[in-house]
């Protein structure tokens, strides 16, 4: 099976380059080792997709409408790739689909994300103590020509980082207090982790729940659990670093590769919330600013 891998470009990997570059590199070697041709190229670089099957941590609007065109099966989708990346349409899906995340409203601040892209620099992510904090920040991102924002309320508890593969495949929990792994520290707001106890399980199938409305394979993310056990999503995104189980994620996803390639790209698209699919930067949602 010829393969295409294509990496993710540096403005969407901050302070994470070589993680996310490793990660690939990972899986393309896994995929070799099973016989499988396999060609890397870089984000920018893509101009087209020969292959029987394209792994991408491509975000880019150019590079996404590429892997479309093609007609080639493409691991993530790039419909659920851009669904991803635009927050104001994550946040609208997930209050939809009613998954486990934080109100809007609350007694302990809130965060502000830009709202028409994944990050890319510390200021796309803020945190407000205050009414006057949150004003300020908005007015920060006007500067920026950010004109949409998605607000939370802040939650407090125990910060939980969960890597998944496939439909819980694979499905491993970290906390970042541990470790002191962070791109930008924003999980020490919550402070040391308690370690409160929680159901793994439970937050297995609500975030597999949420990688199959989005249409996405390879994912990972935020949750904050509370001192009662319940937890709330903050952050879901398409293929991370998995830097803290790499060599075990790498063997999940070329497993995956091999046992799904068969599949038509139709297939993919159609594993995308329909109401959501075709994510262009238009339109709004609830709990934007």
């Amino acid at each position: 099976m010829k393969i295409v891998c294509v990496y993710r470009d540096e403005r969407y990997s901050p302070n994470y380059v070589e993680k996310d570059r490793a990660i690939l590199d990972a899986v393309g070697e896994k995929l070799r080792e099973k016989g499988c041709q396999v060609t890397f190229v870089r984000e920018a670089e893509l101009s087209g997709i020969d292959a029987d099957a394209c792994l991408s941590m491509a975000r880019s609007a150019r590079a996404l409408q590429i892997e479309r065109e093609s007609g080639v099966w493409c691991v993530n989708a790039p419909e659920g790739v851009a669904l991803c990346c635009r927050r104001i349409s994550l946040d609208q899906l997930m209050r939809a689909e009613k998954v486990a995340m934080p109100p809007l409203q609350g007694s302990n601040g809130c965060w502000l994300k830009r709202g028409d892209s994944s990050t890319e620099t510390r200021g796309d992510v803020v945190f407000c103590a205050t009414e006057a904090d949150e004003q300020k920040a908005l007015a920060a991102f006007r500067e920026r020509g950010i004109s949409e924002v998605v607000r939370s309320a802040h939650v407090e508890g125990d910060v939980v980082k969960f890597y998944g593969v496939g439909d819980g495949q694979l499905f491993r929990c970290y906390y970042p207090s541990d470790d002191g792994i962070s791109k930008f520290g924003d999980e020490c707001r919550n402070g040391s982790s308690h370690h409160y106890a929680f159901d793994e399980r439970q937050l297995k199938e609500e975030v597999c729940r949420l990688a199959r409305a989005v249409g996405v394979q390879v994912y990972g993310g935020d949750c904050v659990v509370r001192a009662d056990g319940s937890f709330a999503i903050i952050d879901f995104n398409d293929w991370p670093s998995f830097s803290r189980c790499r060599e075990e994620a790498a063997t999940a996803i070329a497993s995956l590769i091999i046992h799904l390639s068969p599949i038509s790209s139709k297939v993919n698209s159609k594993s995308v919330n329909s109401k959501y699919k075709n994510v262009n930067i238009q339109g709004d949602a609830s709990g934007i600013v």
